[in-house]
């Protein structure tokens, strides 16, 4: 009992931290995870490669809802995206095999980087100029395999790349946030796909499905669920960009946190 009820308040500060600040759950659930799988039995040596693709799992299911809210408004550009799919897909499926040969200590220094780098990004707001010349499908599927192996070695929705290539590419920025919204979904199944393959025969606890730890998974997706929209609301009269400013220290410290606990 104990054990849902802190996934079911890991769920509720995810969904409540989407909806009012627009950003994927990975980056919140990844560091709660760290704390909460070892209670639940998973051990040292897997426990990034656990609490990674238990955050993808959980990206499966609360992408959908963001998709679904973007294509209604028309915000998602279908040309980009069967452009980038093939390639964010096969970088995904990537992510597992190579998160597999990789210790836990090595895919934790890539999380803190990784959340250090959004820090940054979420801090300036910045987005690249666009590209003078088009880039060719190659290119495309190329970087595309980057921002899908790339998403699925720190467990997030691949937004956070997926805006700015865009933007490079000449995207307007409504399209694409809503065209990197619907990216989420495919990086999120291939990624967990290959999370679940990967870690068949890892020494999980009972109740998880190769890398992924199903308890932690229905707990958060129950509480993420419900509680994202009223994120959503309370985005309307909290000044959500001096919290943005907050939650970028917040990841920054986290980043350097996770880190420093795994050097050595």
């Amino acid at each position: 009992m104990i054990e849902w009820i802190y996934y079911l308040a890991a769920g509720v500060v995810a969904g409540l931290m989407a909806g009012l600040l627009g950003i994927g759950g990975g980056f919140i659930i990844v560091p709660v995870l760290l704390f909460l799988l070892p209670k639940s039995g998973v051990p040292a040596d897997i426990l990034m490669h656990a609490c990674i693709g238990t955050s993808l799992a959980t990206i499966c299911i609360t992408s959908i809802s963001s998709f679904r809210s973007h294509h209604k408004r028309g915000s998602v550009d279908w040309q980009y995206f069967k452009l980038l799919v093939p390639g964010i897909v096969v970088g995904a499926l990537l992510s597992g095999v190579v998160a597999d040969f990789l210790a836990s200590d090595v895919l934790a220094y890539i999380f803190g980087a990784g959340a250090m780098v959004m820090a940054l990004q979420i801090w300036f707001s910045k987005q690249p100029e666009a590209a003078v010349e088009k880039s060719g499908a190659m290119t495309i599927f190329a970087v595309a395999s980057g921002i899908g192996c790339g998403s699925g070695l720190v467990g997030i929705g691949g937004g956070s790349l997926v805006v700015p290539y865009l933007h490079y590419l000449g995207e307007r920025i409504t399209r694409c946030v809503g065209t990197a919204s619907a990216c989420g979904l495919p990086i999120a199944l291939a990624g967990t796909a290959s999370y679940v393959v990967m870690g068949w025969n890892a020494s999980m606890p009972e109740f998880s499905l190769g890398y992924i730890h199903l308890p932690a998974f229905l707990g958060i997706i129950v509480a993420s669920s419900l509680t994202a929209p009223l994120g959503v609301r309370l985005a309307h009269w909290l000044p959500a960009q001096q919290l943005k400013k907050v939650f970028a220290v917040f990841l920054l410290l986290v980043g350097i946190r996770i880190i420093i606990n795994h050097l050595g």
